[in-house]
């Protein structure tokens, strides 16, 4: 048995569906995202089976991109669920044959209650199809299964074209990654798109002055232990100096305990602002001809944090 051969077929199968249901998207497409935009309530996803599951996946995806959007399992909706979906809601309803028992019984009732059906099928002219305002064709002629019976071309169709539905109301609503951060506050994502410089800035800060000799800057950025000291006058930054600056003057031997602050320090330094994105940070100290590792952070050219390259790492990642 070729493994890899049969995991192959099952993608390029699945692929040539995914063409034909691209084929079939027509003006409904727009009918639907209008109708969602232009709504005054929500969107409630319902189906049942696999169709559910997937309605589930599409439901999320949804929520996280600014539609406020739940989902109801069908049968749940036969026995009392019914009563989270009021007249200004659209209902998708899934399934791929259109006459799923549970999901054409309640239909009824949600007209009776002034909900607007959108119907996600693989029949137009099914039941659901026929009682629908608009139809989303997410028919598909042969399975991914080997057999041609087991749900999976069908069901990827539909969570295809739900995320196709989604991809357009993210462009509509001109939804960006600080909205999408709002929706994902927790874990590494909300930190990626939510942290900012001064939420991980070290605010004890290494502080020289201008004619400070070797012995107090070394003493100095070894105790704050954060790669550089900041030379300050009237608490204006005027430059920094890094473990690289004290390298490169460790090459003047003779000359290297007579030095000050101000003989090696680098003036024309990289800097940050408290309020620019953690992210933003990493790439303005990554994406350099000369990575650098830690970056002095001013507000009105006085410096008020310092922040390292792990710092960021550690809270955006990569």
């Amino acid at each position: 048995m070729d493994i890899k051969k049969i995991a192959q077929d099952l993608f390029d199968r699945e692929i040539c569906e995914l063409e034909k249901v691209k084929n079939k998207i027509s003006d409904s497409l727009e009918i639907v995202v209008n109708l969602i935009l232009e709504s005054k309530g929500k969107v409630v996803i319902t189906g049942i089976g696999k169709s559910g599951i997937i309605g589930k996946k599409i439901a999320a995806t949804l929520a996280s991109t600014g539609t406020l959007t739940v989902f109801m399992n069908s049968a749940e909706g036969l026995h009392g669920d019914l009563g989270m979906i009021n007249k200004n809601d659209i209902v998708i309803a899934i399934s791929n044959s259109g006459n799923s028992d549970e999901v054409i019984s309640i239909i009824p009732s949600i007209k009776k209650i002034g909900a607007t059906i959108v119907a996600m099928t693989a029949n137009p002219n099914s039941r659901l199809g026929k009682e629908s305002f608009a139809v989303l064709d997410i028919g598909v002629e042969k399975e991914g299964c080997p057999l041609n019976l087991a749900p999976m071309s069908s069901t990827t169709s539909t969570l295809v074209m739900g995320d196709a539905l989604a991809a357009v109301l993210i462009k509509a609503r001109n939804f960006k990654p600080e909205n999408f951060a709002v929706y994902h506050p927790g874990g590494s994502l909300g930190r990626r798109l939510l942290m900012k410089v001064r939420d991980v800035m070290h605010k004890d800060l290494p502080i020289v002055k201008l004619r400070s000799d070797m012995d107090t800057i070394i003493m100095t950025m070894t105790k704050k232990r954060l790669g550089l000291v900041c030379v300050v006058n009237n608490e204006k930054l005027l430059g920094i100096i890094t473990e690289g600056d004290i390298r490169r003057a460790l090459k003047m031997k003779d000359k290297f305990f007579d030095m000050n602050a101000e003989d090696i320090m680098t003036k024309n330094y990289t800097s940050a602002t408290e309020d620019i994105m953690a992210l933003d940070a990493l790439e303005l100290m990554e994406n350099r001809e000369s990575q650098i590792s830690v970056l002095p952070v001013l507000k009105d050219e006085k410096v008020v944090g310092v922040v390292r390259i792990h710092d960021l790492l550690n809270v955006v990642g990569k």
